[in-house]
């Protein structure tokens, strides 16, 4: 059974989530008065999307368990970008899809960081003989060679490096991993995600780009014209690729369907301006509702359109659904990989 907690733990409280296979990760939130008994291996980082890039530091972080260490995230919340900006800046991962990812993977301990006016105004100095040495007993500092930390960003890989050497723990900084010419980051990422370009996304995280939400009820206007959808209203943390039709796979506990994901506002049938991800199954019968489900986006169809009525969008629907069929088909023949 999946499940989490909160326990009390001196003076500050942890958070520890647990799956069916009775995985453990330890999360420590909206506190800066934390302790962690060493020695520990530490990743820093945004971690946006857990891309290649993010994957290859968090493989070599894992490894440092065979030398006794605990290892360790280091991320912020809210995100600096969201911070500078004074509201929710979307993201390629949620907080929620980045716990997940971290507890699969193994981590020990997922520190979330609180970005706000004191911390950021910490020194780079300061930041890592309190955080880092003080209070996590780091013997290990993993970070991408663009890392920037303290005040105004002014700690970089360089300044770590030195104090590294002087507080006695070993830094390892990974270098930009290339795709097609370009080197992979989040906001290249982002930047595909926008112009809605889901097969070079996929390329560029590992796996196509996922949206995680609860099955909720809506009109049922799908299931009248013969179409049913399962509908999840994604979370405001997540970057939404442009409204329109996708070809996607959902993923519902251990089952995989195929299915074909509406995103947009439903401008022929509503004039609400609420954002709903709507997949048609192909091939399933059942009822979802309540359940958590995953929609992987494979690739762009067509645009959201408003039509002149029901009649002409139940014909355009249906020609989509014939569409997404031999989409699927080709895909399942060529036994298509994503992370290539």
């Amino acid at each position: 059974m999946s499940g989490s907690a909160w326990i009390a733990r001196d003076k500050f409280r942890v958070y520890y989530i647990f799956t069916e296979s009775r995985k453990t990760m330890e999360i420590i939130k909206d506190t800066t008065d934390f302790h962690i008994e060493g020695p520990s291996a530490i990743a820093i980082g945004k971690f946006d999307g857990i891309h290649k890039g993010h994957r290859k530091l968090l493989s070599d972080l894992i490894e440092e368990k065979n030398n006794g260490r605990k290892t360790v995230i280091f991320t912020f919340d809210p995100s600096p970008a969201s911070f500078f900006a004074g509201h929710v800046v979307p993201g390629l991962t949620t907080r929620e899809e980045k716990r997940e990812w971290f507890l699969q993977n193994g981590i020990d301990v997922l520190i979330e960081f609180p970005m706000n006016e004191q911390t950021a105004a910490t020194s780079p100095e300061e930041f890592v003989k309190r955080y880092l040495v003080d209070q996590m007993g780091a013997k290990y500092v993993a970070a991408g060679m663009d890392v920037s930390f303290g005040d105004k960003g002014r700690g970089d890989w360089k300044l770590l490096s030195a104090l590294g050497k002087e507080y006695d723990f070993e830094t390892h900084f990974i270098d930009k991993v290339e795709l097609e010419g370009k080197e992979v980051s989040s906001t290249l990422i982002r930047q595909e995600v926008t112009n809605g370009n889901m097969e070079k996304v996929a390329r560029l995280l590992g796996c196509p780009y996922t949206i995680h939400g609860v099955v909720s009820h809506g009109r049922a206007l799908g299931r009248t014209i013969g179409i049913p959808t399962v509908n999840v209203i994604p979370s405001k943390e997540k970057l939404l690729p442009p409204n329109g039709v996708y070809y996607s796979v959902v993923h519902v506990g251990d089952k995989i369907l195929r299915g074909m994901t509406n995103i947009g506002t439903k401008p022929t049938i509503t004039d609400e301006d609420v954002v709903v991800s709507e997949t048609y199954l192909y091939d399933f019968s059942g009822d979802l509702y309540d359940k958590d489900i995953s929609v992987s986006l494979l690739s762009f169809k067509r645009p959201e359109m408003k039509f002149n009525g029901i009649d002409e969008l139940k014909a355009q629907m249906s020609s989509d659904v014939e569409n997404g069929r031999i989409y699927h088909h080709n895909m399942e023949t060529s036994k298509h990989n994503w992370s290539e």
